[in-house]
């Protein structure tokens, strides 16, 4: 039975195990029957502060359940949370915010001050509520949730209403609010859910931030709808990570190369805790090396652990791996079940054959409607019901998708195009590198080259010179990366996503001082 609206995703296992556990969060446990009431609470809050449907309410959290409970109570109500990247400055928040035209901004303890600053900068904001004490016109989150009822009159969603607005990162550009619908994202979840064959003794760990994709699509729906727990952790950390997995038995988790990479390097807290309840992990968003697998299967040996893909706007996974089915290193997946994937041309029409790089582009359900107030840019992105994604791919025989990388990431140099993620992967294929990453560099001939920042195995070291060979006799001469420099480990992004501004920045002073040789 699944609902008309996603803000009672968790109908079945509350109707079945309301008392069983629907979050821990440290010596926190919150039931599947006390989140539905402080759901509704948190509707019912809502409505009292003058929330209609179809108004936004900004979410400003770091990982914490309320976070949730303000997601699903808002969706309840008709009305479309949007929550905030606390990673982004106070500029782009302040952007974000007033993009959206919220007309009320929920923030958590630790984001208390933050918000306080920024509210008063933005007019349209009418109402605002903190988990903290209180000063001025805020309001004080647990109080104004204890005075509203429990008890919620269910509304009626249409299958086309907003049901979230995600931002876009803004890495091309400004952020833009990405219009998902009620329908879209339950068939979405649902469906993985069945080909994941997720169900209530699940116990997922979320270490990545609650308001990016990775978490939501991940581990938060997932767990709603089939009844299992999540395990929330205030951000990423290697030891709190492995720790938890022992104290909670965690069963799955998501997340990127670099966190996995980061977990596996942590030897004797892996030996002094339990950690063999993991039975599978998703890793995404970038590629995963031979080594990494390898050594996750020897820490993990009952787990899975497989690579995925997915966007925001498009599904949100259009492709995806299986835990039970067929998975091939290297590949992010096959389409899923009532998702159409093509890659074509330059033309944005000719499909193209096995083996040809090309964008990629999906119809399915889960598509967004579209973005907020950028009618011009939803027409160029979204045509004739294809979402047009500027991911580079290319497909095998078998119709399993490979990640090329990102059409924005390509790297001229004297007219060859070259991705990124072709250099890192034979980088990967040395036995001594155990992360890598590319980015350009201006050349006053070329353009453009590519420089590499590499992370060494443990078993030995390597020097620059040895790798830029082992490229040019395993890779296309002209790809070749100009600089290589090493580094104990890579600088991460909120998402735990390596940070690539970071790492181009570090680049542009590496090459303001030519004396500096890789260590």
């Amino acid at each position: 039975m699944l609902p008309e609206n996603l803000g009672h995703l968790f109908d079945v296992p509350l109707q079945l195990q309301p008392t069983a556990p629907a979050i821990f969060q440290g010596d926190i446990v919150v039931t599947f029957g006390e989140l539905d009431e402080r759901c509704n609470r948190m509707a019912n809050a809502l409505d009292g502060l003058g929330v209609r449907a179809g108004d936004r309410v900004a979410l400003m959290f770091n990982n914490d359940y309320r976070f949730i409970e303000v997601l699903f109570g808002t969706m309840r109500l008709g009305a479309v949370p949007v929550p905030l990247n606390i990673r982004m400055g106070d500029g782009a928040l302040m952007y974000v915010i007033a993009d959206s035209e919220a007309v009320v901004l929920i923030a958590s303890s630790e984001m208390a001050a933050r918000a306080q600053f920024l509210v008063p900068q933005v007019p349209a904001i009418k109402q605002f509520v903190v988990d903290a004490q209180t000063t001025g016109r805020a309001l004080n989150y647990e109080q104004t949730l204890h005075t509203a009822s429990p008890s919620f009159a269910r509304r009626k969603t249409a299958p086309d209403d907003v049901c979230l607005q995600p931002y876009t990162s803004g890495s091309t550009g400004k952020p833009k609010g990405v219009l998902l619908t009620h329908h879209g994202q339950i068939w979405n979840v649902d469906l993985l859910r069945k080909l994941e064959a997720f169900d209530e003794t699940e116990r997922a760990l979320v270490a990545v931030p609650l308001y990016h994709k990775n978490a939501m699509l991940g581990a938060v729906k997932p767990m709603m709808l089939c009844g299992g727990s999540l395990v929330i952790l205030p951000g990423f950390d290697p030891v709190q990570v492995i720790r938890s997995i022992a104290r909670y038995k965690v069963t799955y988790m998501t997340g990127v190369p670099a966190m996995f990479s980061r977990i596996l390097a942590e030897k004797e807290e892996l030996r002094r805790n339990d950690v063999q309840s993991l039975r599978y992990a998703v890793c995404g968003s970038a590629e995963v090396s031979e080594e990494l697998v390898a050594e996750f299967e020897r820490t993990f040996p009952d787990a899975i652990i497989a690579e995925s893909y997915g966007l925001t706007e498009g599904g949100p996974d259009p492709i995806s791996n299986c835990r039970y089915g067929l998975i091939k290193r290297g590949s992010c997946g096959r389409q899923i079940p009532g998702s159409e994937v093509k890659i074509v041309g330059e033309d944005g029409v000719t499909e193209l054959g096995p083996q040809q790089v090309g964008e990629l582009i999906t119809r399915n359900p889960g598509l967004a409607k579209g973005y907020w107030k950028l009618p011009e840019v939803t027409k160029k992105k979204f045509r004739d019901g294809w979402l047009y994604t500027g991911d580079l791919m290319r497909r095998d025989e078998d119709g399993f998708f490979y990640f090329v990388g990102r059409k924005d990431d390509m790297i001229n140099v004297s007219g060859e195009n070259v991705y990124p993620k072709e250099i890192v992967d034979v980088l990967l294929r040395h036995p001594n590198v155990r992360e890598a990453y590319v980015v350009p560099i201006p050349h006053p001939v070329k353009g453009a080259v590519p420089v590499a920042f590499i992370v060494p195995s443990e078993r030995a070291r390597t020097s620059a010179e040895e790798l830029q060979q082992f490229f040019l006799k395993h890779g296309t001469p002209y790809a070749y990366p100009r600089r290589i420099y090493f580094l104990d480990s890579m600088p991460l992004g909120g998402t735990g996503k390596i940070d690539r501004a970071q790492l181009e920045k570090l680049a542009a002073e590496f090459e303001e001082k030519p004396q500096h040789e890789p260590a």
